[in-house]
């Protein structure tokens, strides 16, 4: 009955909200601002997100899709679906097939348009498996246009042509013969607004390519949208602050400033200095009053720790640079071929064979593990904070007990997810409890294994959290993918004609939240093939009533030494928003109530 009762409310309010934007065409702007913490939007460090926010809609209870990774929750922000749905189960993934344009390796780092390109020509056009945003706009006659980082860009419009004939695909590759071409007329627009075709490196802080990627949305995308007489969807995806958080180099070695240092503040105000670039063009441009503009962050951050007592392969690295007993990258593949006690391949290095007990390391962290390279018992993929195993062989079950007996004793674990299929594994909790289970095309992992979050001595825990990862990347330097709270909790707000004013809405939303709303206000319709969908998010719209939502605990049976999973989550109806997942007292943000 209460369910019913929502439902039919949800019903009224979307309906009395859709009235506005039927009366007159609107336009979006999907502002991503890559990896930036919900904490770091302040009138002293970023003065546009800081008004935007106070004057328009303040996202307080806002979420990033687990695991919080970029192209995990582009998948979400392009589609409204969660990963369970779009199968883009980690920036790093096995692809089931070799991908030459990463050397033949099956096992694949997504953010490159080639890769992405060859998955789509494996899994039917579409390897989400859902249509985006963009291209629902597309067909319904809107101009429709993305700019920013390779990969979530190309995310956005996958079934785009690579000629240039419809949605507008500009990023890291633009200029040059790998790059998307651009439409008829827009190469001498770009030269008449004084804009190189080519796009420039990425930079630490990213601020040329950012002022490049700006520049060619105000002075020749929205213009010539203007122009048009269209409505139009524009998706613009900045780099920073995540290259300059990554990036950072100010502390190596130690987690203090990490991610807070000069260098990655920098990159957050290239950020912020990015979106003003953008409301300003609307606003001379005569566009704002119908334009509705909704900032989002793919995920949060954290600073990286790769200390490990436990860990076996701790005791093999060679970085004589590193303090004792710190992890190499790979550690996790390294680790599960010891447990299982097998060889370990290289599959980013022609399966080369790894002889990890005289320090040899990975080439990207991902290994092949068995007996038979050909026919492995384990795969592992390296995902920064969390780490996906798959386990393909017809002892899947009896790997999987062995693995996850092996990390529940590993001090750098903090929470373990496990296929369905599998059945349950005292310790650990089904994939489907994070809406991992889905209709997803691409091969599903077996294993999500998720890592130790801390804090460091600050008033605010999510703005010092320090994570362990599987990454070539330092002590020192920035990294997410965990279930800690500092990087679900992303950064969002919206502001527009069909968004209310100066609200603070204190109801869960997330990255899977966005499409739905943005085509409900443009009148788009969003056909959907898998039921993981996100919600429209109707308390923030104009006329909209508020909506009713509880918070929920899931706790696993206790496994070897009496550790559990746990699973903190929220609910509007039956939509689910995860605030953070682990052991007791590993994860940050993380309650046993």
């Amino acid at each position: 009955m209460k369910f019913a009762r929502l439902a039919a409310l949800s019903l009224l309010v979307i309906s009395a909200a859709g009235q506005a934007a039927a009366a007159e065409a609107r336009n979006i702007v999907l502002f991503v601002a890559d990896g930036l913490r919900y904490g770091s939007v302040t009138p002293e460090r970023t003065p546009v997100m800081a008004k935007l926010k106070a004057e328009g809609v303040d996202f307080a209870n806002s979420h990033s899709l687990y695991p919080t990774l970029t192209t995990v929750n582009a998948s979400a922000i392009a589609t409204g679906h969660y990963i369970g749905d779009t199968g883009d189960f980690g920036n790093v993934m096995y692809t089931g097939f070799p991908v030459m344009a990463d050397g033949g390796s099956p096992v694949a780092f997504l953010e490159n348009d080639t890769i992405l390109a060859e998955m789509n020509a494996h899994y039917d056009g579409n390897y989400i498996n859902e249509a985006s945003l963009l291209e629902r706009a597309r067909k319904a006659g809107f101009e429709t246009a993305v700019i920013g980082k390779l990969g979530p860009t190309r995310i956005q419009a996958l079934t785009a042509s690579h000629l240039g004939v419809d949605t507008i695909v500009i990023d890291d590759w633009t200029g040059n013969d790998a790059g998307i071409a651009l439409p008829p007329g827009y190469p001498s627009a770009l030269r008449a607004a004084f804009i190189e075709a080519e796009t420039p490196p990425v930079s630490v802080p990213n601020f040329t390519q950012q002022m490049h990627f700006a520049k060619i949305a105000t002075r020749v995308i929205l213009p010539k949208f203007k122009e048009s007489g269209k409505p139009f969807v524009l998706v613009f995806w900045s780099r920073d602050p995540d290259a300059s958080q990554h990036g950072t180099r100010d502390s190596l070695g130690e987690v203090n400033p990490g991610i807070d240092s000069p260098t990655a503040e920098a990159g957050v105000r290239d950020a912020d200095t990015s979106l003003g670039m953008i409301l300003e063009a609307l606003k001379k441009l005569g566009l704002d009053k119908t334009t509705d503009v909704f900032v989002t962050a793919d995920h949060g951050f954290a600073t990286i720790a790769k200390s490990s007592v436990t860990s076996p392969a701790a005791k093999f690295t060679n970085d004589d640079w590193k303090p004792l007993r710190d992890l190499p990258s790979g550690f996790l593949a390294i680790d599960v071929a010891s447990a299982l006690n097998r060889p370990l391949y290289d599959p980013n290095d022609s399966f080369r064979p790894v002889d990890y007990n005289n320090a040899e390391t990975l080439k990207h962290g991902a290994g092949y593990i068995g007996l038979d390279r050909t026919h492995p018992d384990a795969i592992v993929a390296p995902n920064g904070g969390s780490g996906l195993i798959y386990l393909p062989g017809k002892k899947a079950r009896e790997n999987a007990d062995a693995i996850v007996s092996f990390l529940l004793k590993q001090d750098y674990v903090s929470g373990i997810f496990v296929n369905d299929k599998l059945g349950p594994i005292p310790g650990t909790l089904p994939m489907s409890a994070v809406n991992l289970m889905g209709e997803a095309k691409t091969p599903k992992p077996s294993i999500y294994v998720n890592f130790r979050s801390f804090k460091t001595n600050c008033d605010d825990p999510l703005m010092c959290t320090v994570i362990v990862a599987d990454t070539s990347l330092k002590t020192g330097q920035g990294m997410h993918g965990s279930f800690s709270r500092a990087e679900t909790r992303n950064f969002m707000a919206a502001i527009g004609p069909d968004f209310k004013a100066g609200f603070v809405d204190e109801a869960p939303v997330s990255n899977a939240d966005i499409a739905p709303t943005l085509a409900h206000l443009a009148g788009i319709k969003m056909k959907s093939k898998g039921k993981l969908n996100g919600r429209i998010i109707t308390e923030a719209l104009k006329g909209g009533a508020p909506v009713q939502w509880s918070k929920e605990t899931v706790s696993s049976e206790p496994g070897e030494g009496g550790l559990k999973t746990i699973l903190n989550m929220q609910t509007v109806g039956k939509t689910r928003y995860f605030d953070a997942a682990g052991f007791p007292g590993r994860t940050v943000g993380l309650t046993e109530q």
